[in-house]
């Protein structure tokens, strides 16, 4: 067995996970990418203006390395949740070209700096806004993933495509007849559950 190399393997796990938050607006109107499909207003295009500016935070101001990209959705003055939904002059392609950025800048952080190296995050409490680069890759990959999953689920409500990724959907076979099948029998178990 050859051994691997950590920041290698962090990274391949960001990797999958922000790849697997952009499929899901694969093929998607701009409504369907903007629609907010919860009571809070979750939506597939600003789960990823969130993530892409949570990592030019984590890798950028935590480090003393700006990303140089203004978001204003940040400021002190912004409304609340501002980073959380596309205007609509922010375009798709503008909002997955801040996150292509985003990554090109952590991917940076990462290739220059150690993993043991110190930063700040500025909007955590003491002592715990002292981090190291392996904490901060380690909590961006668990929040990116997370937001993937929300994702998974946003994407399946609007036109019922779920998966991990093309070409692997990680999901047990069964056409259209037999999820739906799957479904009423859940929901059948839900019911009976709820009268015991």
């Amino acid at each position: 067995m050859t051994g691997s190399d950590p920041k290698t393997d962090l990274l391949r796990y960001l990797q999958s996970a922000r790849d697997a938050l952009l499929w899901k607006l694969d093929g998607l109107s701009e409504y369907d990418a903007r629609r907010p499909l919860t009571p809070t207003g979750t939506n597939l295009l600003g789960l990823v203006k969130h993530v892409a500016s949570c990592e030019f935070a984590y890798f950028g101001d935590t480090f003393g390395r700006p990303g140089g990209e203004p978001l204003p959705w940040w400021d002190d003055d912004a409304e609340p949740n501002a980073d959380m939904w596309a205007t609509p002059e922010e375009s798709r392609e503008d909002v997955v070209g801040l996150y292509h950025r985003a990554w090109a800048h952590s991917d940076a952080t990462v290739a220059a700096l150690d993993l043991d190296s110190p930063g700040r995050v500025p909007h955590w409490p003491e002592p715990r806004d002292s981090v190291t680069l392996h904490l901060v890759l380690v909590h961006v990959i668990a929040e990116t993933h997370r937001h993937a999953g929300h994702a998974d689920i946003l994407r399946e409500l609007v036109d019922g495509t779920a998966g991990l990724r093309p070409g692997n959907d990680n999901l047990a076979p069964g056409d259209r007849t037999w999820w739906r099948n799957h479904r009423a029998r859940l929901e059948q178990a839900a019911r009976d559950a709820d009268r015991r």
